[in-house]
């Protein structure tokens, strides 16, 4: 099902440029199995967040609380965190996001889904997937062309399915999902004073990581 309806944005990308044929396969970054993070590998703190791309939930908190979130724990060494990929409808819009930032590599995956995020308003607003999705693209360093490849790559969309079902068995059910240090914290988005507090908690002497 998924990839039916990642196949729907590669064919709206073609009828939007005037190409009536599927792109042709060509080489894309290899796909990777693990999901994408940020900040000190050896922080106390690991903040897992489950999110999607289609998601309205998740863009505010990408937009509007992930910025001072990141400044101040991450940048600054005291917090590991990690994005997990998941899908909510419109699930195609969500899969093509991620299958870019994927594409575009680990040193702009992040660059290539902060772009998605903050275009998504304008994209329900104008009903245009192409537009947003070239553009974040291009930040990763991808044209037209490879951006249409890398929604073409089965193997991305394989690796892509995999990560989402992984979610799924662990029992994420809704985004954004936010996990600390391996355990449940919400559903929902979090604030940054609700993320002071369960940092402080988690940070606390005899907590283990």
């Amino acid at each position: 099902m998924r990839s039916a309806l990642i196949a729907l944005a590669v064919a709206a990308l073609a009828a939007s440029s005037g190409q009536a044929a599927a792109p042709k396969p060509a080489p894309a970054a290899p796909p990777a199995a693990q999901d994408m993070a940020m900040g000190n590998p050896k922080a106390k703190v690991v903040i897992d967040e489950y999110a999607s791309l289609s998601c309205t939930h998740c863009a505010h908190f990408n937009n509007e609380i992930f910025p001072g979130f990141k400044a101040k724990y991450v940048d600054t060494g005291k917090v590991r965190y990690v994005l997990h990929e998941y899908l909510t409808p419109p699930e195609n819009i969500s899969a093509a996001g991620f299958l870019v930032a994927r594409c575009a590599g680990p040193a702009s995956y992040f660059k290539v889904v902060d772009a998605f995020f903050r275009s998504q308003a304008e994209m329900y607003e104008k009903e245009d997937l192409r537009t947003p999705l070239l553009a974040a693209g291009k930040l990763g360093g991808l044209d037209e062309d490879a951006v249409k490849a890398c929604l073409a790559n089965q193997d991305q969309i394989q690796a892509l399915e995999t990560r989402v079902q992984t979610s799924i068995d662990k029992g994420v059910n809704a985004t954004p999902t936010f996990y600390v240090n391996g355990v449940k914290a919400q559903e929902g988005v979090m604030t940054l004073d609700q993320l002071d507090t369960a940092i402080a908690q988690a940070r606390k002497p005899g907590k283990k990581k």
